[in-house]
């Protein structure tokens, strides 16, 4: 109950989360048909950067800050188009002082047709997100346990979806409560989306995560890993993963293009890393 994300909004974990959930969002835009986003934590949705906690951090200016100034390649500026422009849709000035928190950054890339279930627990963030989207028929806020949320609101009428659980890891045995999760709404939904978020740092439990999601026997599960540096001499967190269940057939490779790019753009160190691995997958060849 006391994380805030201003703090770290716009960070290099933010940057790979919010460009991959981007292209999920693009794919998805390729039927006509309707589909909806289920937010578990949600957070407050919309982050002033140029606020006092913000700029006690900084640490946004190591993540998007890096992304938006000077050129990049062809190929990398393609597939990170939805979400950069979806950044200066809410910085029509220039510069950079408005950063979307996943629900803000969804609805930004929404057609008239797709919905957005947002959910956070914490009384005050509730409030404000509820707030951001007063008004919007396209747009559902609950005050609600996210983790409750993969049972009560799976699956959704619109049967196609991406489900977005990025839990604040403040407390013991959130990897093994993620892989759980994820078993138990996959059973319900078998046909979502899921992304998932999780911490690269030191002593975190990463191995035994992915060992707990293949023995789950969900096929088509894809990992993106991206470590901006070494966890050998600090406890805070060095990179971060996504976990991608039915990911779009493009995934990997768009994948094997991006992350180089960003391990580029914005390592810390000369120890960053990146990869795109299968922990399961249907193709015998993959």
């Amino acid at each position: 109950m006391n994380y805030r994300h201003i703090y770290h909004a716009g960070n290099f974990a933010d940057v790979l989360k919010h460009a991959v959930f981007a292209r999920l969002i693009t794919y998805m835009q390729g039927k006509d048909k309707a589909f909806r986003v289920l937010d578990t934590h949600a957070g407050t949705g919309l982050y002033d950067l140029s606020s006092e906690e913000a700029q006690k951090t900084g640490e946004w200016r190591e993540g998007i800050g890096r992304l938006l100034d000077g050129d990049m390649p062809a190929d990398a500026a393609a597939l990170l188009a939805p979400y950069l422009e979806a950044v200066r849709t809410l910085n029509p000035q220039g510069g950079l002082t408005y950063y979307p928190g996943s629900p803000k950054l969804a609805r930004l890339l929404f057609r008239p047709q797709d919905r957005l279930s947002a959910m956070e627990l914490h009384p005050d963030d509730h409030e404000t997100l509820r707030r951001l989207f007063d008004g919007d028929f396209q747009s559902r806020v609950t005050q609600l346990d996210g983790w409750l949320a993969l049972g009560a609101h799976l699956p959704p009428k619109e049967k196609r979806g991406i489900v977005l659980v990025d839990p604040p890891f403040e407390i013991e045995g959130e990897f093994e409560r993620l892989a759980e999760g994820l078993e138990k709404a996959w059973r319900r939904f078998s046909g979502g989306v899921y992304c998932l978020w999780y911490p690269l740092k030191k002593g975190a439990p990463v191995s035994a995560f992915h060992k707990a999601l293949k023995q789950t026997g969900i096929p088509k599960i894809l990992c993106a890993e991206l470590s901006v540096r070494s966890d050998r001499h600090t406890t805070g967190l060095a990179g971060s993963g996504l976990i991608v269940v039915n990911p779009p057939y493009t995934l990997k490779a768009d994948l094997d293009t991006l992350l180089p790019f960003l391990k580029g753009r914005l390592a810390q160190d000369r120890f960053a890393s990146a990869r795109a691995f299968w922990i399961a997958t249907e193709d015998k060849a993959a």
